[in-house]
């Protein structure tokens, strides 16, 4: 089979479709169930598909079922209570409920080479951007629904240390999956004309 008959087998409208339909569904909407242990390989499979300049691979991907990630709540609880000592039980409570809000949480991390001789940092970044735009949408095709976060426990230092991260390796991503348990509304998106130009070349200088 030619390359050219290899790509068209492999187009689909519906994968179009399926793009033009994906959106986040906010974590606390996200119920059971969630993938089962081989549809979640599958959707980790299609994130590792991403451009990788160099195939030096700087993400690793975490998957925290409801042990881990009670677990997790713990650190969270902790590292917001040492900061906030005068804190509500409430509040200290929302935090360790945090990481526990869907079936699956998979923490998403990044560790650059800032002196690496030939790819440059913002490609290796934006290789683990790539990763977890490509998990959303294989959730989305898996029949699921996806959020991808950040939010404070991503930035903090006990929260690496308690994954088993070095201080200079990033959390780019906590991304929560499962099934919405109310149907998400449309957001709006902006308009093509907005941000798409086609460029012809230099404009004549005056």
């Amino acid at each position: 089979m030619s390359v050219a008959e290899t790509l068209a087998t492999a187009a689909s409208p519906d994968t179009l479709d399926l793009l033009l339909t994906r959106r986040s569904v906010v974590a606390k909407n996200l119920g059971e169930p969630g993938p089962d242990a081989e549809t979640l390989k599958k959707i980790i499979a299609a994130g590792l598909r991403v451009p990788d300049h160099g195939k030096i691979g700087p993400w690793r991907v975490q998957i925290l079922l409801k042990d881990g990630q009670a677990a997790l709540g713990d650190v969270f609880a902790s590292a917001y209570l040492a900061e906030n000592p005068d804190a509500e039980e409430r509040m200290v409570e929302m935090e360790r409920h945090r990481p526990q809000r869907s079936p699956v949480l998979l923490a998403v991390t990044s560790k650059i080479d800032p002196h690496h001789p030939k790819i440059p940092e913002l490609e290796q970044r934006l290789s683990g951007g790539a990763l977890c735009q490509n998990i959303l949408v294989a959730a989305h095709a898996s029949g699921f629904a996806a959020q991808w976060l950040t939010e404070w426990p991503a930035f903090h230092a006990s929260v690496k240390e308690a994954l088993g991260h070095s201080p200079e390796t990033d959390i780019i991503g906590f991304i929560y999956i499962g099934t919405p348990t109310e149907a998400p509304t449309e957001r709006g998106r902006p308009a093509y004309e907005d941000v798409v130009s086609a460029w012809t070349g230099p404009e004549p200088r005056a």
